[in-house]
């Protein structure tokens, strides 16, 4: 995971800074984890998760001791846009550009339906993941578990945990499936739960929306997930343009997203 560590202080300083504050994070930390997972999994069958989904998804969760510190020990990502497009799109650019050709059919289909070139997609795929290959190893429930009976923002993950616990209940995963990023970031583009329940698509007809092992739904549900936040069929995405605000919409790092526009520009010239 040497790869995700700049990727990570992107997108958590960029979007989980915000505390919990609501009346059910008031038990946060307060009772054992124990004591605490109970009354959460009370609270997911009031909410209408099956208790068959419950079960496996819960039982036995254990809080994780790794995840509270690197969720304490964040830094403030500091790298200039020359510093890290410098670093991560050299590398990726050759199998970028496989990429491109190996999925070109499906691309086309995707950018059809949602109007997000294939370059953008892929240059996202590259940097989150190395396409695919880093995904994270972080079992995904036990780690929302954890960020949620932590008090620092205790709301925001127990809503995350919610969603983990209806992606497994509608059939997309199994609990054992699910691993990623240590802050709960699942599949080949890194995805929130809540993100997955929103914009996850199975665009190979398969019947499950994985985002882990197909890359045609992991692309798709990309460009969905972009499409839904306004991209404009047709224009480009430099910095200062409508479709580069959308892309802070995936990262609100300015770094991050002239990266991924630079990178999605290096491959559209790419022989």
């Amino acid at each position: 995971m040497r790869a995700r560590t700049a990727l990570t202080a992107l997108v958590l300083s960029a979007a989980l800074v915000l505390p919990g504050t609501s009346a059910l994070a008031a038990s946060c930390g307060t009772t054992s984890f124990d004591a605490w997972l109970a009354d959460f999994k009370k609270e997911a069958a009031g909410k209408g998760i099956s208790q068959t989904a419950i079960d496996a998804g819960l039982n036995g969760v254990t809080l994780d001791q790794a995840v509270l510190s690197r969720d304490r020990s964040q830094k403030v990502f500091s790298q200039s846009f020359e510093e890290f497009s410098g670093r991560m799109v050299p590398p990726r650019l050759a199998r970028g550009s496989n990429m491109m050709k190996q999925y070109g059919s499906v691309l086309s289909r995707i950018e059809e339906r949602y109007g997000v070139p294939g370059e953008v997609l892929v240059a996202i795929w590259g940097l989150e993941t190395d396409f695919g290959v880093n995904t994270g190893k972080f079992p995904t429930i036990r780690s929302l578990a954890t960020l949620a009976y932590d008090c620092r923002r205790a709301d925001q993950f127990r809503a995350e945990l919610m969603d983990a616990l209806r992606i497994v209940e509608r059939g997309d995963l199994t609990p054992a499936e699910m691993r990623g990023a240590w802050a709960g970031e699942i599949g080949q583009t890194q995805f929130m739960p809540s993100s997955w329940m929103k914009f996850a698509v199975d665009f190979d007809g398969n019947g499950r929306r994985d985002l882990m092992h197909s890359a045609p739904d992991v692309l798709a549900s990309t460009a969905n997930y972009l499409a839904s936040y306004g991209w404009q069929r047709g224009k480009d995405w430099e910095p200062g343009s409508p479709n580069f605000a959308v892309l802070q919409q995936w990262n609100k790092s300015e770094v991050y997203a002239h990266t991924v526009a630079y990178f999605a520009t290096q491959l559209a010239h790419a022989p």
